[in-house]
């Protein structure tokens, strides 16, 4: 029997613990701003903008119902359209200022899909990736190596599975390119049992601030030029891009009458896009896309 307001205590508790760890790391307060959806539920959002290591960031709890499920919900499971809803989740992106800190995002979410007649069916999802601007491998090897440990824990065939969904997933198909170096993707995990599942989508969740601080520390303090701060803007532009046509929690979020200032905190404060730009052969910035854009096996 799946047990929603278990999963609703593990996401506020998530959300508390990540803003609370960035909070001292950036050494600047993270707004809080709650809302009510008026078609039912609400959420709180955290945001940061200007601070002395994020530029942007947002960590956002969401509690949502509705009667519909939204086409982004059922796109893989057609049999659920109609059915009333049920759903929450705990999503964040971070965009640091320092062009050599990348960007990172992670998403847990719990959905119920109800209908009289029938029983109710529920669902988790989430993982977690990262998009770096300039690479390093000792920054690549640790997130994924932290990523397979936290799956490890479960099932050791789960890493495999969910590394290579993500290597799907996060492509953005118009630029034949992948948004970043990857991680971990999963959705519509409902087998073996309700308590499997929730462990393994609370490992994930756990496992975010062990996976991405050690590079914040390692990254925050390198000296950047204006060089590397345009090539920065250029490529958050490929972010701007992949959540707005292809990010099922986008979509999600905007079909189901969502809060548009919480479902586009993700997106970059600066962004620049150029015309038939390539970088200069050999240089830095040619490096991310031979070298990472690319998929790997990190570990």
């Amino acid at each position: 029997m799946a047990d929603a307001n278990a999963v609703k205590h593990y996401l506020v508790d998530l959300q508390q613990r990540i803003v609370s760890k960035l909070e001292h790391l950036d050494g600047q307060s993270f707004r809080s701003d709650s809302w009510d959806r008026k078609e039912g539920g609400g959420g709180t959002s955290m945001v940061i903008e200007k601070g002395n290591l994020f530029e942007r960031g947002g960590v956002n709890f969401s509690h949502v119902f509705g009667d519909n499920l939204p086409p982004s919900a059922t796109a893989a499971r057609p049999e659920l359209g109609g059915r009333s809803f049920e759903a929450m989740g705990v999503s964040l992106v971070l965009h640091p200022e320092n062009p050599f800190v990348p960007t990172v995002h992670l998403n847990v979410r719990f959905f119920i899909a109800k209908k009289k007649s029938a029983a109710p069916v529920w669902w988790f999802g989430g993982g977690m990736d990262l998009t770096p601007y300039y690479g390093f491998d000792e920054d690549c090897i640790h997130f994924h190596a932290t990523c397979k440990k936290a799956l490890d824990a479960h099932d050791i065939s789960l890493h495999v599975k969910f590394k290579s969904w993500c290597d799907k997933y996060f492509y953005l198909k118009h630029r034949k390119e992948p948004r970043g170096i990857g991680g971990i993707f999963f959705d519509d995990l409902s087998s073996p049992d309700f308590e499997t599942c929730f462990n393994i989508t609370k490992s994930v969740g756990d496992g975010f601030l062990e996976a991405y601080i050690p590079i914040v520390e390692r990254r925050r303090d390198l000296t950047f030029t204006e060089i590397e701060r345009e090539f920065q803007a250029y490529r958050r532009g490929r972010y701007v891009e992949f959540n707005l046509v292809f990010d099922r929690g986008t979509l999600f979020g905007l079909q189901s009458g969502g809060r548009t200032e919480s479902i586009l905190m993700s997106m970059p404060p600066n962004v620049i896009w150029k015309y038939d730009w390539s970088p200069a052969p050999g240089s830095p910035e040619q490096k991310l896309y031979t070298n990472y854009l690319v998929e790997k096996n990190w570990i």
